[in-house]
């Protein structure tokens, strides 16, 4: 029974759960009844929940509204609805508000609503006092109580019949502001009031103005008195009086001062009277002003004061303003219509006026030193007055001008510009110079001792000279300087190195090195330089000319390489040729020598050889010579080839070269591969020795010339003969030799007819 009540339990659960299923759809938010209200007036924002369920049930709610990311407002209801009321609405309220809605487990959040309360409070204004003295200040206040920052505050000070001054603050995190203002002269009863300003949505909003706060001003001290006796008109000599004077409320801090153009003439503190006196000059004429200051109040009056002449200021008068030294100046001062005065003439200076005599009038001679702005004073009644200063100008003359180069020497680089100075050593400046090319003006310069002059325009051929003249106002006149005449220096043009002979020389002969230079001024500085692994400087010299001739005598070996030559002058302006390449080769001597040595050694080698040729001929029937195996053959080899001849026998070429070919073919086939890979090319030719009382043995120089002539080595005596392979195979012995690349030693029969090349014949030979 247990069980079946928990299953059924179990299914009324279920049930119950698949009924309670809800969703929300969405979440608004309203602002009722505007989104735009008035300041003061009610206002709700309304929070509304669009929920679908799968049945009618009960659903708990939690509504939450922001202001501004801040919570303001929250309540837990039944209904889809939740109301937050603002009952009287301030532009504090003004913001971004939004609500959340949770339920279930399930929140929702709605977008976001700006309601702007229009309008703003009305600000109260204070004032930190009622009644105030002049120059003191007013301390005042403004808040907006029900107001959030930032805020700008507006502050204004109302005079009667006078535009109101006006300042602002800023405050960016407080609702009121505090700012003073000055009280002036003349302020009496002053009234002020404020205003704020904010910005909602890029727009600003202004309130309505506070309430007027009236302060009322008394004076410290009264507007002072100034006074000048006898009186305000008087004239130059006689003493006037000046007197300021005021009342006070409070003697302490208090200061009169008087002032004319910004001059304080007097001050007194602590008074209240100040007097001042002087004897009246013309200077004296002008606006005085009296002052008055106690803090920051202060008061002031003003008088004019005319001061008229006694006498004008004197002229001084000179009978010359430009003079020759030595010569008499005269100096005299008056006064118009006024004669009845102490004269005194002065000289200006720097350190004070020098006095030079009390009289109206001054004659003297003068010198250079005494120019300079004379004065003279007059004096009546106490007033001194002083004329106009007279600029008196005593010249020296000028002596003669010397003209010269700025650089020294007289002379110029062709391109170049050539700067020339006139200076003059004595003379009163200002001296005019004034420059000459030929008898053509060129520049006029004044200046005190010297001027220069830059001419530009150098031509070569130009034989025009240069001088300048000085002057100045002295009645002497000019003064001309000598004549200048200028070297132009033209730079080294092109140069160019040759030889004679040229390219190939002989050695030990002589060879002539010209170096040349197309243009250029004298003297020319010449150098010849050979150049191999380093430049060898070989001549230098100096000439009065456009070229330079160096000989070198006798040429040997040593002096084979690259020569040039290098050409400056004046100009510094180094101009280097192209270089030229001398060979030394062999004299013509030396050739004939070496030649006829040659020609010599040949002539005899045939000689010998006709004489042998016509001795072997003669001497045919006798014993021929007989090649033979050498010493040298029988270390070689063990097994030699003999062969029986007849005296007086002679082997034809043919039958010679078929017996020594079936010879090598057994000596090749003997050998076997040994034979073809031999490498040496030399073979060794024994020579049978002649009969000596026949006289053919080939002996002493004779064997080595007879062997030079056929390309062999004879060893003289032996009979032995060492030559190539491939000399043998020109000599005819072409069958034998071309199957032979090994060490072959011959015996050989060599006979030698006249006119006729010697014909060996192989009597034996032996391959090793």
């Amino acid at each position: 029974m247990y069980l079946a009540l928990l299953v059924i339990f179990l299914q009324c659960s279920e049930l119950y759960t698949q009924e309670r299923v809800f969703t929300f759809n969405t979440v608004e938010i309203k602002a009722q009844p505007s989104v735009k209200v008035k300041n003061g007036a009610p206002m709700s924002i309304v929070c509304h929940a669009d929920i679908s369920k799968s049945t009618n049930f009960q659903l708990k709610h939690n509504f939450t509204i922001f202001k501004d990311g801040k919570l303001v407002f929250m309540t837990v209801s039944d209904k889809g609805d939740a109301q937050y009321e603002i009952s009287m609405a301030r532009s504090s309220d003004t913001g971004e508000y939004d609500c959340t809605v949770e339920a279930g487990g399930k929140t929702k959040s709605s977008n976001s609503l700006h309601v702007w309360v229009t309008g703003m409070t009305k600000p109260i204004l204070t004032a930190e006092k009622k009644e105030v003295l002049e120059g003191e200040v007013v301390k005042l206040r403004c808040e907006l109580p029900e107001e959030e920052p930032p805020l700008y505050f507006f502050f204004r000070k109302i005079k009667m019949n006078s535009t109101p001054k006006e300042k602002h603050v800023f405050e960016p995190y407080r609702n009121f502001s505090v700012v003073e203002f000055s009280v002036e002269e003349g302020d009496n009863i002053l009234q002020f009031d404020c205003f704020g300003r904010r910005n909602v949505k890029l727009e600003f909003e202004s309130s309505e103005h506070s309430n007027k706060t009236l302060v009322t001003v008394r004076e410290p001290f009264i507007k002072p008195t100034l006074n000048a006796k006898p009186s305000s008109n008087i004239t130059e000599g006689d003493r006037i009086q000046f007197e300021c004077s005021t009342v006070v409320a409070r003697m302490r801090d208090i200061e009169i001062i008087l002032q004319k153009n910004k001059t304080i003439l007097n001050s007194v503190r602590d008074e209240k009277l100040l007097k001042y006196s002087a004897v009246a000059t013309l200077e004296d004429s002008g606006e005085y002003l009296c002052k008055v200051e106690q803090g920051r109040a202060s008061k002031t009056t003003k008088l004019n004061v005319v001061v008229s002449e006694l006498f004008p200021k004197p002229i001084l008068a000179a009978s010359m303003s430009k003079l020759d030294e030595n010569k008499e100046l005269t100096l005299s001062c008056s006064i118009s219509g006024f004669r009845k005065a102490n004269f005194s003439i002065l000289r200006k200076n720097s350190n004070g006026d020098i006095w030079l005599k009390n009289s109206r009038n001054l004659t003297m001679r003068v010198n250079v030193n005494d120019t300079g702005s004379y004065i003279c004073k007059a004096e009546v009644k106490g007033i001194v007055k002083e004329s106009k200063p007279v600029r008196i100008n005593v010249y020296a003359p000028v002596s003669k001008p010397t003209l010269s180069v700025i650089s020294g020497l007289p002379e110029v680089v062709l391109g170049k510009p050539l700067q020339l100075i006139c200076r003059s050593v004595m003379g009163t400046p200002p001296i005019t110079f004034t420059f000459y090319k030929g008898s053509e003006v060129k520049k006029t310069v004044i200046n005190d001792t010297y001027a220069t002059f830059l001419d530009e325009n150098i031509r070569q051929n130009d034989k025009r000279g240069y001088k300048c003249d000085a002057r100045n106002n002295h009645s002497s006149g000019m003064k001309t300087s000598n004549i200048l005449n200028i070297t132009v220096i033209v730079p080294i043009g092109n140069a160019s190195l040759g030889s004679v002979p040229h390219g190939e020389v002989e050695d030990g002969s002589e060879t002539a090195f010209l170096c040349s230079v197309t243009e250029g001024s004298w003297p020319i500085h010449f150098r010849i330089f050979r150049k191999t692994d380093h430049e060898v400087l070989l001549f230098e010299k100096s000439e009065n000319a456009d070229r330079v001739m160096w000989r070198k005598e006798a040429m040997n070996r040593q002096d084979t390489g690259t020569y040039y030559c290098m050409a400056s002058n004046r100009a510094n302006v180094v101009v280097k040729s192209h270089p030229i390449t001398i060979s030394v080769i062999l004299a013509a001597w030396q050739k004939g020598v070496i030649t006829a040595f040659a020609l010599i050694l040949i002539a005899g080698a045939v000689t010998l050889t006709l004489w042998w040729f016509l001795c072997k001929k003669k001497k045919a029937k006798g014993p021929s010579m007989e090649m033979s195996g050498s010493a040298l053959a029988t270390n070689l080899t063990s097994e030699k080839l003999t062969r029986q001849h007849n005296d007086g026998d002679y082997y034809s070429g043919s039958g010679y070269i078929e017996d020594s070919e079936n010879h090598m073919k057994s000596t090749d086939e003997s050998k076997g591969p040994d034979l073809e890979s031999a490498e040496v090319e030399y073979t060794e030719v024994e020579v049978s020795t002649l009969d000596p009382h026949r006289g053919n043995k080939l002996s002493g120089l004779y064997g080595y010339i007879l062997g030079a002539t056929l390309g062999m080595l004879l060893l003289p005596d032996t009979g032995l003969i060492l030559a190539p392979v491939n000399l043998l195979y020109r000599r005819g012995l072409k069958q034998f030799i071309v199957k032979s690349e090994k060490l072959i030693m011959v015996s050989v029969k060599l006979t030698v007819t006249p006119f006729t090349t010697p014909i060996f014949d192989i009597m034996e030979s032996v391959i090793y």
